[in-house]
């Protein structure tokens, strides 16, 4: 108990830490806003009105799940950036000659992404009720999605450290950004998987980002929910993905702390 105590308080200051950055540098909280916003507008109105929603219904109600699931997916490139930067920059050696618990940093900095995906989630929230998109399951089950959403990002915010880990710079982290976003656009998130190629619809169907999605809508009522005939992932999403997340959390948390302390014995 006394080992995890001293982890929770060590990762706290590390928050902090990130949020004292964040707020003396107001163009990052600017834009951490305002993108929710261009998304909204560029699938929601520009591509919105070329795509159809299997069974009916408003695009928009569609869309906006699959956004939630992109800026959950997001928190692995903006974890690894914040890690290598810090990596590089020797921050981590300092942070290991200080009297501090091991698994702090990585703990921090995965507790970070929750706080900087509580951003994204309220910006995007707030163009979603702008755009008329509504959850029409009740208080509960909008909270279920909210809570869905939390976790696949606490997710891959630990793949976010094993990734910050290993490129070890910023740079080579950056390099790393564009080949997150085709994960999330070859998924059901801003189009139905039924009109992809048959190899392809494969890989969006069992994409993790998929099925985010998919439990985001059948939790919140909106429109697409996968029929009978969709993949095993699409049609059990909610659990789905809780058990992916938690495999994910207990497969890469060991390693990363791991590859942390490894480090600091080079």
């Amino acid at each position: 108990m006394t080992t995890i105590r001293w982890t929770v308080s060590d990762g706290g200051v590390l928050v902090r830490r990130e949020i004292g950055k964040l707020l003396r540098h107001p163009g990052e909280l600017a834009s951490e806003l305002l993108l929710p916003a261009v998304l909204v507008l560029m699938f929601g109105y520009v591509f919105g009105s070329a795509i159809s929603v299997p069974g009916g219904g408003d695009y928009r109600e569609f869309l906006m799940p699959g956004l939630f699931a992109m800026v959950a997916m997001s928190g692995v490139a903006t974890t690894a950036t914040v890690v290598a930067r810090d990596v590089g920059r020797g921050v981590m050696d300092r942070f290991r000659s200080m009297p501090m618990a091991r698994s702090a940093v990585p703990v921090g900095h995965t507790a970070y992404s929750l706080v900087s995906g509580l951003v994204n989630f309220a910006g995007v929230t707030a163009c979603a009720l702008v755009v008329g998109w509504r959850p029409h399951n009740g208080l509960a089950a909008t909270a279920a999605g909210f809570g869905l959403l939390f976790l696949f990002r606490y997710a891959v915010a630990w793949a976010g450290v094993l990734l910050g880990l290993a490129f070890r710079s910023e740079e080579a982290a950056d390099h790393m950004v564009p080949f997150i976003f085709p994960m999330t656009m070859v998924a059901n998130t801003f189009v139905p998987t039924d009109g992809m190629a048959p190899w392809l619809r494969v890989i969006a169907d069992w994409n993790p980002v998929s099925a985010v999605s998919a439990a985001c809508r059948t939790l919140w009522g909106n429109p697409g929910v996968p029929g009978e005939g969709a993949a095993l992932p699409l049609r059990h999403p909610v659990e789905v993905s809780v058990l992916s997340s938690v495999v994910m959390i207990v497969v890469i948390a060991p390693i990363a702390v791991w590859m942390y302390q490894r480090a600091g014995r080079r």
